[in-house]
């Protein structure tokens, strides 16, 4: 799971990240006095939404940057740094929630398992997060790109985790996880910034992604790159990425006497 992100960048310039999330609130439904756990939380802007409802609400994130952040924006709530692979919880949750964050997580097998293991018998795991074909007409510029500068097999750097339905329902159900709903949609994402904003979403999202380009190709990168992607995502003024998101509600199975 990246921890190298930059708060300010963040919450000045990629705020819809938790302003979509706020629509999957609903699906969690948050009540009075549950125990929530929000993995991935950021800069703690969806954590403090669900304490609002009244549930006893604790973020956490790999970043210690992030949950900096979100201690000094929430200082009232708790928020802990706790990589979704590492987490040790045993069955203290009526919910879990994650959004956008469990596509960082290769390790999917191991989130999913320590998910199901924080979550009570009976308790729900709500998430959304980058589906399979998210991206695409990103990457592929992004890939073009690190060609025509002679990087090989550019697809190698994508270290990001786009699964179908069937492979991630497949993969909760191995856990105890039963899905009761997922589907996968496309959700065209508008970037603030106006020509920068496609750089700013990379420098943001694409570090790894683009490792191998060498600080002095950038600029030539960066052009190469708005040059391929123009065509399919510049319109009325602004950058938009071709978002495809994921969206899952499962619940963990109760033990059978």
């Amino acid at each position: 799971m990246r921890s190298d992100w930059n708060p300010s960048l963040y919450q000045s310039k990629h705020a819809f990240v938790w302003e979509y999330g706020k629509d999957l609130l609903a699906l969690l439904a948050p009540q009075p006095g549950e125990r929530i756990l929000d993995v991935g939380c950021g800069t703690g802007q969806l954590t403090a939404e669900i304490a609002r409802a009244g549930a006893q609400v604790v973020g956490i994130d790999s970043s210690a940057a992030m949950v900096d952040q979100a201690r000094a924006n929430f200082f009232e709530l708790r928020f802990e740094v706790v990589d979704a692979t590492a987490m040790k919880y045993r069955e203290e949750f009526d919910a879990v929630f994650s959004n956008a964050v469990l596509h960082w997580v290769r390790e999917a097998d191991a989130a999913a398992e320590a998910i199901a293991r924080a979550l009570k018998p009976g308790g729900r795991f709500v998430a959304e997060f980058g589906g399979h074909g998210n991206n695409q007409a990103v990457l592929e510029a992004v890939y073009r790109a690190m060609e025509a500068l002679g990087i090989a097999e550019p697809e190698k750097n994508n270290t990001w985790f786009y699964p179908t339905i069937g492979e991630y329902a497949g993969l909760l159900e191995r856990h105890g996880l039963a899905v009761n709903y997922a589907a996968l949609f496309d959700r065209p994402t508008a970037l603030d910034g106006g020509e920068l904003g496609l750089a700013n979403w990379l420098g943001m999202f694409g570090a790894r992604l683009t490792a191998a380009v060498r600080d002095e190709q950038r600029t030539e990168f960066q052009r190469m790159v708005e040059e391929r992607a123009r065509p399919l995502l510049w319109r009325e003024g602004k950058w938009w990425v071709d978002y495809r998101r994921l969206r899952v509600v499962a619940r963990k199975e109760k033990i059978k006497a």
